[in-house]
């Protein structure tokens, strides 16, 4: 099965499921898995792996984020 795309569901992951993706990338981890199959309804299997693209879109989120939430001096 196709991965949905990622903007379809990446926003709506919890923060352990953002941190399976990236932990586990280009392949998905298993809460990451279930997590979209939550959020889209679609059969996400183990083989499943993010493109090139897709992960630059989930590290910029997730380092713009971190970068939200540092404490400014």
């Amino acid at each position: 099965m196709t991965l949905p795309p990622i903007r379809e569901w990446w926003p709506e992951l919890s923060v352990e499921g953002r941190v399976d993706a990236l932990d586990h990338a280009p392949h998905l981890g298993e809460i990451a898995r279930e997590e979209i199959r939550a959020i889209t309804g679609a059969v996400v299997g183990m083989k499943e792996t993010l493109s090139d693209e897709d992960l630059d879109y989930a590290r910029a989120d997730a380092a713009a984020q971190v970068d939200d939430e540092s404490p400014e001096e």
